[in-house]
């Protein structure tokens, strides 16, 4: 074993940063691709559906993308952990580029829907081991540089999603949403293989897959997060179908314990809840996807059928909080250096639920910059809150358990997000109708103002019911706060680089 000279290492270095700037270029634009297709979809749903047909079931474009990235992250985790992040992250490349195509080739609704599965079906390996990535690639003091960009791109790529989504629909053809991804992919793709090089690890070659499990968590989570999206929409919560749906999934949940405790390697092992800053983070960030439900799904509808203002407007005052947020989680290094990583996150969070609080509390009807200016404060506090979990919880854990841990954060806060779609849709309707008589309920009440033929009464309704939604996300922050307090440590058990 021979040593090498400072100058030899001095010329192997930038090498070696090159090879790393192709690889954070290749994770960004993976990046993009999973958050777009979450949203891409959505201003083409008159084209598709003049096309393809099948109305009544168009949601699930939407449902069926997210739920099964959201039920595939776990399983990916631990994928990466057992085999390395680079034949992960290029068979999940490959299965999204699949998707990809044949969406584009889809001849019917049931035939696009099953096509956006197999899409999310790689959109799991992409968001989770994008992430678990991140953390390889640079030293804790780092982290927070590339986790910033990776948040930009996220934030940016979801909000440009719909705008996107409606410029291809209306000059060029829908299938193009799902074709601009094959070349952006493949490039991405190109990269990884190329400069991505990992050490070959002996214990890969004799890994035991948990396939059982990974089945078993697969089918729970499938079961209950389409309980979760479909009720209140497709049937009736206390329906029949809604019930089946429950009583299977918590069932399932029995089996993924059962199966997970017998595993060598289960796919969700129990150090995931057992150790308290990955359990306190976990629930931190489901309370996070829980309260940006809030925002994201009904402040477009409060800024239009409140205030008034035309689409692009509406848009635009729910995207002022993409400009603070990452900019607030590339600063937050500087605060948890000095006060450390949970009370980093309090303060953030803190903040954002006073932020959340005063949202009823703005005048009726108001002007655009009243809700524009919480947004942007919004931001900034959750940018506060999030990046410091994210690059602690990251820095308490080895290479072998990162993907793992990653994907339970990650997974916490998909889970966070479908619940709150589900519990906050529930709390819109209940106001809605209990302030109009028991008519209607959001979307019909929304439509009824795109066509003018609403009265005052109708706006002052929907103000009341998104004020409610509000507050209950002021609730999940505070609940976030609260587990930080009382259950993560006061300083993370960080691990040396």
């Amino acid at each position: 074993m021979g040593s090498t000279s400072s100058a030899e290492r001095e010329a192997a270095r930038p090498a070696a940063a090159g090879r790393r700037g192709a690889v954070v270029a290749a994770l960004m634009l993976s990046m993009a691709l999973a958050a777009l297709d979450a949203t891409i979809v959505s201003t083409a749903v008159p084209q598709i559906v003049g096309d393809l047909g099948g109305f009544s079931v168009f949601s699930w474009l939407f449902s069926g993308y997210l739920l099964a990235v959201t039920v595939t992250l776990p399983v990916y985790g631990k994928l990466s952990d057992t085999f390395g992040r680079k034949p992960v992250l290029i068979a999940g490349s490959v299965l999204f580029l699949l998707g990809s195509l044949l969406c584009a080739l889809a001849w019917n609704m049931g035939a696009l829907i099953a096509f956006r599965v197999v899409q999310g079906l790689g959109g799991g390996a992409l968001q989770g081991t994008v992430q678990t990535l991140a953390a390889d690639l640079y030293p804790l003091k780092d982290r927070p540089k590339i986790q910033s960009k990776l948040s930009t791109v996220w934030a940016v790529s979801a909000v440009a999603g719909p705008g996107l989504g409606g410029v291809l629909a209306a000059y060029a053809d829908w299938r193009w949403i799902f074709l601009i991804n094959l070349p952006i992919g493949a490039l991405a793709l190109w990269l990884i293989v190329r400069h991505l090089h990992e050490p070959e690890r002996e214990a890969a070659a004799h890994a035991r897959v948990d396939w059982a499990g990974a089945l078993a968590v697969f089918a729970c989570g499938g079961l209950l997060l389409t309980a979760l999206v479909q009720g209140g929409v497709a049937w009736p919560w206390l329906s029949a179908p809604s019930l089946a749906l429950f009583g299977a999934g918590l069932a399932l949940v029995a089996v993924v314990v059962l199966v997970e405790r017998r595993a060598a390697e289960p796919i969700i092992p129990g150090w995931v809840w057992r150790r308290r800053t990955i359990a306190a983070v976990n629930l931190a960030l489901g309370a996070l996807g829980l309260l940006m439900v809030a925002p994201s799904v009904f402040l477009p509808t409060y800024a239009q059928s409140v205030l008034g203002l035309a689409p692009v407007a509406a848009g635009f005052v729910l995207s002022v909080w993409t400009l603070s947020w990452p900019v607030s989680a590339a600063l937050s290094q500087h605060v948890y250096r000095r006060i450390g990583f949970r009370n980093t996150a309090m303060l953030g969070i803190g903040t954002a639920s006073l932020i959340l609080f005063a949202f009823p509390f703005l005048p009726y009807p108001g002007q655009a910059w009243q809700p524009a200016l919480l947004m942007l404060l919004l931001g900034a506090a959750l940018g506060l809150f999030q990046l410091p979990l994210i690059v602690g919880v990251q820095s308490t854990v080895g290479w072998a358990e990162r993907g793992t841990t990653t994907a339970s954060v990650l997974f916490c806060r998909q889970t966070g997000q479908t619940i709150g779609a589900a519990l906050f849709g529930a709390v819109a309707n209940g106001v809605l109708a209990a302030r109009l008589g028991g008519a209607g309920d959001l979307d019909s009440v929304t439509r009824a103002l795109d066509s003018g033929s609403a009265p005052e009464a109708t706006r002052r309704a929907i103000a009341d019911a998104v004020h409610a939604v509000y507050l209950g996300a002021a609730c999940a922050a505070a609940l976030a706060f609260l587990v930080l307090l009382f259950l993560a440590p006061r300083k993370f058990p960080v691990l040396k680089d």
